[in-house]
C-alpha cells in the first residue's frame, strides 16, 4: 500500500487545491460544541459521505461543492478531525461528510478507521444515504480496490473521477465512457475540484439517486461472493471480510485494468524488462540473495575506495598540519614550547578531533552515494517488500523494515520514522529493535579494526557485521515476540513500487552533499569536544607514577591519569571478551555519548604516547590500526583477531548514542529507554564473550 499523511493540523488539507486552512483548536477546545453540531447534523436530511484514497483531490472537491458551509470537527468518540457541512439542492438540505483518505476499509490507522466506520455506518455513525467515491484517473488500480469494497455495501454509490486531465496528458486511454462500459451499474461523473468543473453534474446525479430512496438502491454488482459485514460487526470481523476477499478483489482489479486499457491491452499483458527484473528481485529466495549481494558490494566498495583516502588523512595530512603547528611554535616561542601543554592541546586534542572527522568523510560519502543510487533507482522499496516475510517472522511486516533501513544510516531519525507505523505495539517493538541496527557512525570502527586485523578480507568482515546486525534484530525480535509482545498480530502489507529509473546526477549530488554535511555538522562538534575533554582528563595525574611538566599537570604516563584510571578500572570486565585493555574500555565509555567518538577516543589515547615505553617509541607507533593490533595482541594472549571481532560485535550491539536514548525516552518513556540500554549492554557482552571464546578456539 502507498500510505501518506492525510491531514496535518494547522496545515493544508490533502488534495490538489488545498485552499482551506483549518485549526485543531476548534475541535479540541470546544468538543461539546462539535459533538452538538454532529447530533444536530443528523436531522438535516440525507447523509452523503465522501471517501477516497489519500491525495486524490477528495477534500478539494468537497470544499468546492460546500464552500463556506463546512465545519471542522472531531469524528464521534475520536480525536480525528473530519469536515462536515450541509448544502441545499432545490428545497432539500443534504448533510455531507468528508472522511480522511484511506486505501481500504480495513483500518490500519485511526484516520482510516474513521473513514471505514463512516461509509459502513458503524460505531455511532448512521448508515449513509449515498456514498461519493473519488476516483484517481492517474492510478486506477488503487482506486478500483477501494471501489470494489464500496460496491459490496448496500449503499447507493456515485464515482467522481478526478485528474483525468493529468491522465490524458500522460497518454492514458481511460475515459468516462470506458468506465461506464465496464461498470454499467455505477454512475461516473468527471470533476475537477480546483476549477469547479463537474460539481454541478455531480450534484444533479446525487439528486437523481436520492430521489430513488423510497427503496434501497444497490451500489452495484457485488465483486465477491462473501457478504459484507453488518453494521454491528466488530473490527476483527471487518478485517476477516477484507482479508478473506483480498485475492478475489485483486483479480477483479487486474481484469478491470485490462478492460480499461482497451486498445492497449496487449501492452498491459506484454512482459516488460521491469517485469522480468521484478520476477528476480521480488522472489522470496532469490530476492533475499540479491539483497545480501548488493549490501556486500556496497560495503566492499566502501572499504576498497575509502581505505587509501582514510590513510592519507590519518598519516600524510596529519603530518603536514603537525609540521605547520611545530613551525609556528618554533618561530614564535622557540623550541622549548614544543613540549608545552598548548602544543599538546592543539596537536593531540583539536587536531586529532579534526582528523577523526575528516577520516569519516570518504566512507560516509561513498556510502551515501551508493545508497542514494539504490534509493533513486527504485531498488530500496523492493528490498522492503522482500524483507516483509522476515519481518512477519517476528510479528512485524514490511512497513517496520523501512525504519530499520533508516537505522542503518542513523538510529535517531529511525526512531522518529516509527510514527508512521499504524499500531502502537508495532511502534514500540520496532523502537526496541532499532538500536541493534548498525548506524553509519559504527562503520568507522569497523573500518579501522577490519583493516588492522583482516587485511584483504576487510570488506567481507564489514559485510558480516551488517549481516550480524540483521541476525541480531531477528533473534531479539523473535525473543520479544515470544515474551513481551505475544499479543502482536501482523497486518496485511502492500505497497506501490516506484518505477525503475536512472538517477539524475545533479539531484543525486545535492542529496549526498546534504546528507554528508548534516553528518559532519552533527558529528564534528561532538567528536572534537569529547576528544578535548579526554585530553584534559589525560592531563590530570591520579597516582604517584604520574608527573607534571611545563607548569601544567600533563602526565607523562597516560595510564596513570584520571582518564587512564577510569578506563583501567573498567577494563577487567572485558577480559572474557579478549580486550581488557584500557584503550578499548576508554573508547567504549566515550561511545556512550556518540559512536562517532569511539575511533577518536582510541586515536587520542594512542596519540599521547607513553614516554616510558622506549622500545615502542623506537619502533614507531605507526598507524592507529597498528597500535590497536599490538594492544589486542597482549590483551587476548595471542588471539587478536578473535578479540577484534568481539570488540566489533560489542560496538554493534551495546547502547546507542545519548541522543537516541533521549529520543526513545521522549517517545516511549524513561522505563522503556532504560530497558533498551540494559538489554543492549547484556546482548553486547554475551555476544562479545561468545565470539572471543569460540574464535580463540578456532
Amino acid at each position: 500500500r502507498t500510505h501518506r499523511a492525510h491531514e496535518q493540523p494547522g496545515g493544508m488539507r490533502e488534495g490538489n487545491g488545498g485552499q482551506h486552512h483549518h485549526r485543531r483548536g476548534l475541535a479540541v477546545l470546544l468538543p461539546e460544541r462539535a459533538n452538538h453540531h454532529h447530533d444536530h447534523a443528523t436531522m438535516l436530511g440525507p447523509r452523503i459521505v465522501f471517501v477516497g484514497n489519500p491525495n486524490v483531490g477528495k477534500s478539494t472537491l468537497f470544499n468546492a461543492m460546500l464552500g463556506a458551509n463546512a465545519t471542522v470537527m472531531n469524528a464521534p468518540g475520536t480525536t480525528v478531525l473530519i469536515e462536515a457541512g450541509h448544502m441545499r439542492h432545490g428545497d432539500r438540505s443534504w448533510q455531507v461528510i468528508d472522511t480522511p483518505g484511506t486505501a481500504s476499509l480495513d483500518a490500519i490507522s485511526p484516520d482510516e478507521q474513521v473513514a471505514g466506520e463512516a461509509v459502513m455506518g458503524r460505531a455511532s455513525n448512521p448508515i449513509p444515504t449515498a456514498i461519493v467515491a473519488v476516483f484517481d484517473a492517474t492510478a486506477p488500480s488503487k482506486s478500483l480496490y477501494l471501489l470494489s469494497q464500496l460496491m459490496d455495501l448496500d449503499v447507493p454509490l456515485i464515482v467522481a473521477v478526478t485528474m483525468l486531465d493529468l491522465a490524458e496528458r500522460d497518454g492514458s486511454s481511460l475515459t468516462i465512457a470506458r468506465l461506464r462500459a465496464i461498470l454499467p451499474t455505477l454512475a461516473f461523473v468527471r470533476v475537477d475540484g480546483r476549477t469547479g468543473e463537474g460539481t454541478k453534474d455531480l450534484e444533479d446525479e446525487l439528486g437523481r439517486v436520492l430521489e430513488q430512496q423510497s427503496g434501497r438502491v444497490a451500489a452495484g454488482d457485488p465483486v465477491t461472493s462473501l457478504p459484507a459485514p453488518s453494521r454491528e460487526a466488530t473490527q476483527d470481523e471487518v478485517g476477516d471480510w477484507v482479508h478473506g476477499t483480498a485475492d478475489e478483489r485483486f483479480a477483479w482489479v487486474a481484469e478491470r485494468v485490462r478492460e480499461l486499457s482497451g486498445a492497449d491491452a496487449a501492452a498491459v499483458d506484454r512482459t516488460t524488462f521491469s517485469d522480468r527484473l521484478d520476477a528476480v528481485l521480488l522472489h522470496p529466495i532469490a530476492g533475499i540473495l540479491v539483497f545480501l549481494a548488493v549490501m556486500f558490494a556496497v560495503f566492499q566498495a566502501t572499504t576498497s575506495l575509502a581505505g587509501p583516502l582514510i590513510d592519507w588523512f590519518d598519516a600524510t595530512f596529519r603530518g603536514w598540519i603537525t609540521a605547520v603547528i611545530d613551525w609556528c611554535f618554533t618561530a614564535v616561542a622557540g623550541p622549548m614550547s614544543l613540549g608545552g601543554w598548548l602544543h599538546s592541546l592543539l596537536v593531540d586534542g583539536l587536531l586529532d578531533g579534526a582528523i577523526t572527522v575528516l577520516t569519516f568523510i570518504p566512507p560516509m560519502g561513498i556510502m551515501f552515494v551508493i545508497l542514494s543510487l539504490l534509493e533513486d533507482s527504485g531498488y530500496l522499496a523492493r528490498a522492503a517488500f522482500v524483507m516483509d516475510r522476515a519481518m512477519r517472522f517476528i510479528g512485524l511486516d514490511g512497513r517496520a523494515f523501512l525504519p530499520l533501513v533508516v537505522g542503518f544510516g542513523c538510529n535517531l531519525p529511525a526512531l522518529a520514522s516509527t510514527r508512521t507505523l499504524p499500531d502502537s505495539r508495532q511502534r514500540l517493538m520496532t523502537g526496541l529493535l532499532i538500536p541493534f541496527t548498525s548506524c553509519s557512525a559504527r562503520l568507522s570502527v569497523y573500518i579501522v579494526l577490519a583493516y588492522a586485523f583482516f587485511g584483504g578480507f576487510a570488506g567481507l568482515a564489514i559485510f558480516l557485521m551488517y549481516v550480524a546486525s540483521i541476525v541480531i534484530i531477528l533473534a531479539i525480535g523473535l525473543l520479544l515476540r515470544r515474551t513481551r509482545f505475544g499479543d502482536l498480530h501482523t497486518q496485511p502489507f502492500a505497497m506501490g513500487l516506484p518505477a525503475y529509473q536512472m538517477p539524475k546526477l545533479l539531484q543525486l549530488g545535492k542529496s549526498v552533499m546534504l546528507r554528508l554535511w548534516a553528518f559532519i555538522r552533527g558529528a564534528s562538534s561532538i567528536i572534537i569536544t569529547m576528544i578535548v575533554i579526554m585530553w584534559f582528563l589525560a592531563a590530570i595525574p591520579v597516582s604517584a607514577g604520574a608527573t607534571g611538566t611545563n607548569g601544567f599537570a600533563r602526565v607523562d604516563t597516560v595510564e596513570h591519569s584520571l582518564y587512564g584510571a577510569m578506563s583501567s578500572s573498567v577494563a577487567p570486565i572485558f577480559a572474557p571478551a579478549g580486550f581488557d585493555d584500557w584503550h578499548a574500555s576508554a573508547a567504549l565509555i566515550t561511545g556512550f555519548v556518540a559512536k562517532e567518538v569511539v575511533v577518536g577516543s582510541m586515536s587520542q589515547s594512542y596519540a599521547i604516547h607513553d614516554s616510558g615505553n622506549e622500545s615502542e617509541a623506537q619502533e614507531g607507533s605507526g598507524t592507529l590500526g597498528q597500535a590497536v593490533h599490538r594492544s589486542f595482541e597482549r590483551s587476548s594472549h595471542g588471539h587478536p583477531r578473535a578479540a577484534a571481532a568481539a570488540f566489533m560485535i560489542f560496538v554493534l550491539a551495546y547502547t546507542p548514542c545519548l541522543a537516541t536514548v533521549a529520543e526513545m525516552k521522549r517517545q516511549f518513556g524513561a522505563r522503556t529507554a532504560a530497558q533498551s540500554v540494559l538489554m543492549g549492554l547484556c546482548v553486547a557482552y554475551v555476544l562479545a564473550v561468545l565470539i572471543f571464546q569460540l574464535g580463540s578456539l578456532l
